[in-house]
């Protein structure tokens, strides 16, 4: 049978599960094992049971679920409570310093979580209560949460990162430092955006009262809450960036540091650490049957030729390399109002990258440019995980709409596509500048 008509089935089998509520791992394993027993025969399903399992026994995804729980354990033991409390402490009576206060403690945290959507959670239950109390615009206060979320894509140590690196056979720590530029610059844009807005606009993020204002004593005592979560970032992305430990055992320390620094602050308890192993039990496994019908999808997908096909319809296009490259982009704007990050990145990765490096641009920066796309997709409405899950946590008695949260979104997704632009403008100065400098080229 033709590749093309082979490619274009398989292709609208696998959407068709997605489009009837079909799990993205069950739906992509289901298609790749009728597809190998109809073209190969039984013979095929050993080859789909060992590249399945090759894929879960690499040693660079053992790091996903010790950054996992080291995130599940610093939220079960209240020290991202106690995060939040500081960045609020020490906020002050500046405009607007809630919520740029919010994007400081997100981007704190995203050290330490291995969720987006615990993240996300988290952050929510702590800083939308405090927001709305003082008279912040509600759309301002959802826009900051859902972005707030997003922020650990980029900055280091991603989960989301780890296993991009892991399909496209690529050194964790050459996109970490990759991605910690545009990471921070895009944090800083928020602040800056909420910043200026609420000085020009002092009636959606007002100053905090003379009352509510703490303590100078008890702005430095509460100071004391990050120092050890800091310690145990420099320790754990030091590691990592120098070469003296893998990612693998960087994660290792950073989950036995989080645990033993919860206890030395009294919040370690055998049911936090129940619930922080049973969480990071749930995600892992949610991971696994991803990357198990992923890789047996990709397996029959590069046996039918469709990689080679898509290169040579890239190639005979008039637009050119960066040509392709932005409608990768658009395309991949298009499925983030369809699914979450994960199923695209699952889906796209092992079809695009191929076709990048056969067009001559660095897997590195296109690896910093998908992620960046990743947090519009997080972002982008009628699918947005973000919005679902702010929706979820808002308090029952502040009379939220979806309309709220559309509205809040739009001008962060409006900055994040700013950062994209950079990103692909700009990918010497913006992007490859850091690992080059720290690791070489």
């Amino acid at each position: 049978m033709d590749p093309v008509l082979l490619t274009v089935l398989l292709l609208l089998a696998t959407f068709f599960l997605f489009a009837i509520g079909v799990p993205v791992g069950f739906a992509t394993l289901i298609v790749a094992v009728f597809f190998g027993l109809v073209l190969w025969g039984p013979s095929h399903m050993y080859l789909l049971a060992a590249s399945a399992y090759g894929s879960l026994t690499s040693q660079v995804l053992i790091a996903v679920p010790l950054f996992i729980l080291m995130g599940n354990i610093m939220i079960h033991t209240g020290i991202a409570r106690d995060m939040f409390d500081t960045i609020y402490y020490v906020a002050g009576r500046v405009r607007g310093s809630l919520a740029m206060g919010t994007v400081c403690m997100a981007s704190l945290f995203s050290a330490f979580s291995g969720s987006s959507s615990a993240m996300t959670i988290t952050i929510g239950k702590l800083a939308i209560p405090e927001m709305l109390k003082h008279g912040y615009q509600k759309e301002l206060v959802l826009g900051t949460i859902c972005v707030s979320g997003t922020i650990d894509f980029l900055i280091p140590p991603s989960v989301l990162a780890i296993i991009l690196c892991s399909i496209a056979n690529l050194s964790v720590g050459r996109v970490y430092l990759a991605m910690f530029i545009p990471g921070f610059f895009l944090a800083g844009l928020y602040v800056v955006y909420i910043g200026v807005r609420c000085y020009f606009q002092p009636h959606i993020g007002p100053s905090i009262s003379t009352t509510d204002v703490p303590s100078f004593y008890k702005k430095l005592i509460s100071i004391k809450s990050v120092i050890l979560p800091t310690l145990i970032v420099i320790v754990v992305l030091g590691g990592i960036y120098s070469g003296v430990v893998t990612p693998t055992e960087s994660a290792g320390v950073g989950a036995g540091s989080m645990a033993v620094a919860a206890a030395l602050t009294g919040t370690l308890s055998w049911p936090v650490l129940k619930n922080s192993l049973l969480m990071t039990l749930e995600l892992t496994s949610m991971l696994a049957w991803l990357i198990i019908g992923v890789t047996c999808f990709t397996n029959v997908y590069t046996v039918l030729g469709a990689p080679e096909l898509i290169l040579k319809f890239c190639n005979v296009l008039p637009v050119g390399g960066m040509g392709v490259v932005i409608m990768i982009q658009i395309l991949l704007l298009i499925l983030g109002c369809l699914m979450d990050d994960l199923a695209i990145m699952m889906l796209t990765v092992p079809v695009f990258m191929p076709v990048i490096k056969a067009l001559g641009f660095n897997p590195v920066w296109f690896a910093v440019l998908f992620m960046v796309n990743m947090q519009v997709a997080w972002l982008s409405p009628p699918y947005g995980f973000s919005l679902f899950l702010v929706r979820a946590i808002i308090p029952s008695d502040a009379a939220i709409t979806m309309g709220h949260i559309y509205r809040g979104v739009v001008p962060f997704m409006a900055l994040q596509l700013i950062c994209l632009v950079l990103v692909m403008i700009f990918p010497n100065e913006f992007v490859l500048w850091l690992p080059n400098a720290v690791l070489g080229k």
